[in-house]
């Protein structure tokens, strides 16, 4: 064997790990791994969230957008956004500058074509980009708004600091994710309705079980509400706070740059 290949081999032995739901892979295998799960749901993303929640999605968002407060001339950035659910919301009720960054190119063609078909010809903003480094300028925003995405993200750390930057001084943090159920009762059934129902779920609505098998296990791996939060203020924003929803199945994290 060459030196040159022994050298590539070592290189590639000290990648830095992490999880892909339950499996140990490399931080670079992940980020494309995460891709190419959004890229092969993406046609049937909004109805999978529906048949898997019962609908209950749009209510826990409807939660989130009020807490934004969007006011005209605002500029948010939607990250993990790409279907447009929840900017396309945003947009129907004032109108502000928004702008949309997914990491799957595929999602950002469903939410454009959604707007299309929605009458929505003036924004939002369509930006391909890794939540860890957001194609924005610092100082940028005056809302940072996610929905079911940082659980995805490779370094989450990353992300967290990156959201602290792109916001402006005042500018406000929030994060709609799943969590951790907080009563007994329910987190039982809850893992008998995601670990069996929902894979089952995934294969027959868009041929892609181990997508949603992968998508149940990222939920497990996320930090519980106290961790997360801490995380949130490690990375340099204030005031952060949390709020459960249907007993701690999701989460709303409020925090603001100051």
């Amino acid at each position: 064997m060459s030196r040159k290949k022994i050298h590539q081999n070592s290189v590639a032995g000290r990648e830095e790990l992490t999880h892909f739901g339950y499996q140990n892979v490399t931080a670079t295998n992940k980020t494309l791994m995460v891709r190419d799960v959004f890229q092969s749901v993406a046609p049937h993303y909004d109805l999978m969230n529906d048949l898997m929640s019962g609908g209950i999605h749009r209510i826990w968002k409807s939660d989130l957008i009020r807490e934004i407060r969007p006011q005209p001339g605002m500029k948010i950035v939607d990250v993990g956004g790409g279907s447009g659910d929840i900017s396309l919301r945003i947009l129907n009720k004032t109108s502000c500058h928004v702008t949309i960054c997914d990491i799957s190119d595929v999602m950002l063609t469903v939410g454009r074509d959604r707007a299309i078909n929605c009458g929505q010809l003036n924004g939002p903003d369509w930006i391909c980009g890794n939540a860890e480094s957001l194609p924005l300028p610092g100082g940028y925003a005056d809302v940072y708004v996610t929905a079911f995405c940082l659980r995805n993200v490779t370094r989450l750390d990353a992300a967290l600091r990156d959201a602290c930057r792109v916001l402006k001084p005042g500018g406000h943090f929030l994060c709609l994710e799943f969590s951790k159920v907080i009563l007994p009762i329910m987190s039982n059934l809850y893992d008998l309705h995601s670990f069996k129902m929902l894979p089952l779920l995934g294969q027959m609505v868009t041929g892609n079980r181990d997508a949603y098998r992968y998508l149940v296990e990222s939920i497990r791996k996320f930090p519980h509400q106290e961790e997360f939060a801490k995380m949130i203020s490690r990375a340099g924003l204030d005031q952060v706070s949390y709020r459960n929803v249907n007993f701690g199945i999701a989460a709303i994290h409020s925090a603001w740059r100051l």
